[in-house]
C-alpha cells in the first residue's frame, strides 16, 4: 500500500509542477517535439536512402561487352573470369540474339527497330556488385579481364545514391548530438524554476530528514511526463509529414525511381525510439535541475 500511494503522490506532484509552470512547461514540450521531428525526419531519409542504395544494388548491373573476335564459346568461358573478380556477385551472359530480343521488347511499337539484324550488337555479360561503393574499382578490374572490350556504368547514379546516404546518416547523427544536449538543458532550466520556486519546501523535506529520493521522485515524474507527451505528438506530427513527403514522391512523375518506405513498417520503431529519446531527455533534464538542491 504504502508503494502505490508513494507513486499516487509522486504522479501528482509531478502534475501538479508541470502545471504550475504552464509557459515554461510548454515550451519544454515545444522543443522535445522539435528536436524529435528533426531527429526522425533526417533520420528517415538516411533509412530511405539506405533502403534505395539496397534496391539499387540489388538492380544495378554494369555491362562488359566481349571482343567481336570471341566466338561465342571463348565468350561463355569468361564468365568464370568475371566471377573471380573482386565485389562481382554475378555475371550473366547475353548473346546478342538474346540483347536484341531485349532492345526490341522495350520498343514494341518502333517498326523500324523489329528487323534490325542481331550482328550489329556485341556479345555481353551483366555483372552485379556486392558493394555498390566499390563500383569504380569494379570496374577497373573488370576491364583488366582478357576478352573484355568495353564496360558500360551508370556510376553517377551509384555515386549519388551513397553521396545522399553518407551526407543524411553524418547530418543525422551530429543533429542528434546537439539536439539531445540543447533538449536536456532547456528541460533542465525549466524544472530548475519549480525547484527553484520550492527551494523553502525542499530544505524543510530535508531538515526533517526526507531523503533524497523522496525529494527528486516528483521532478523525475514531472520530466518524464514532459518527455513522454513530447514524444507522443511528435510521433504523430512525424507520421503526418512522412504520409505527405510520400503521397508528394508518389505522384510526382520526376521522382518515380525514388521507392519510399511505408510507414507502416516503421511506426513501431519510431514510436520506442521517439518514447525512448523523449523520456530519456525529460528524466535527464529533471535530474540535472534537481542536482544542485540535493547537495548537502
Amino acid at each position: 500500500m504504502a508503494k502505490r500511494h508513494d507513486f499516487r503522490y509522486f504522479f501528482h506532484e509531478g502534475l501538479s509542477n508541470m502545471f504550475s509552470h504552464g509557459f515554461m512547461s510548454f515550451a519544454a514540450i515545444g522543443i522535445t517535439v522539435a528536436c524529435l521531428l528533426i531527429m526522425g525526419t533526417f533520420t528517415l531519409v538516411a533509412v530511405n536512402a539506405n533502403a534505395l542504395l539496397a534496391d539499387l544494388e540489388e538492380e544495378n548491373e554494369i555491362l562488359a561487352y566481349v571482343d567481336d573476335s570471341y566466338t561465342e564459346a571463348q565468350a561463355r568461358a569468361l564468365q568464370s573470369e568475371l566471377e573471380k573478380v573482386p565485389n562481382v556477385a554475378s555475371a550473366t551472359y547475353i548473346s546478342k540474339e538474346e540483347a536484341m530480343e531485349e532492345f526490341k521488347a522495350q520498343y514494341p511499337d518502333e517498326e523500324m527497330f523489329q528487323d534490325l539484324d542481331p550482328a550489329i550488337l556485341r556479345d555481353r555479360f551483366a555483372i552485379r556488385m556486392v558493394d555498390l561503393k566499390l563500383q569504380s574499382q569494379t570496374v577497373e578490374k573488370v576491364k583488366e579481364v582478357e576478352g573484355i572490350a568495353e564496360v558500360n556504368a551508370f556510376e553517377e547514379i551509384a555515386g549519388g545514391f551513397v553521396t545522399v546516404r553518407n551526407v543524411a546518416t553524418v547530418v543525422c547523427v551530429a543533429l542528434i548530438a546537439i539536439l539531445f544536449v540543447v533538449s536536456v538543458f532547456i528541460i533542465s532550466n525549466t524544472i530548475k524554476l519549480t525547484t527553484f520556486d520550492r527551494r523553502e519546501e525542499i530544505a524543510i523535506m530535508r531538515m526533517v530528514g526526507a531523503t533524497n529520493g523522496f525529494i527528486r521522485w516528483p521532478f523525475v515524474y514531472e520530466g518524464f511526463m514532459i518527455g513522454f507527451l513530447g514524444a507522443i505528438i511528435a510521433f504523430f506530427l512525424q507520421w503526418a509529414l512522412y504520409e505527405a513527403v510520400a503521397q508528394g514522391v508518389d505522384t510526382n512523375d520526376t521522382l518515380q525511381l525514388i521507392r519510399v518506405i511505408p510507414f507502416s513498417q516503421l511506426w513501431a520503431p519510431v514510436a520506442g525510439v521517439f518514447a525512448g529519446a523523449g523520456i530519456l531527455i525529460g528524466v535527464g533534464g529533471s535530474l540535472a535541475a534537481i542536482r544542485k538542491f540535493l547537495q548537502v
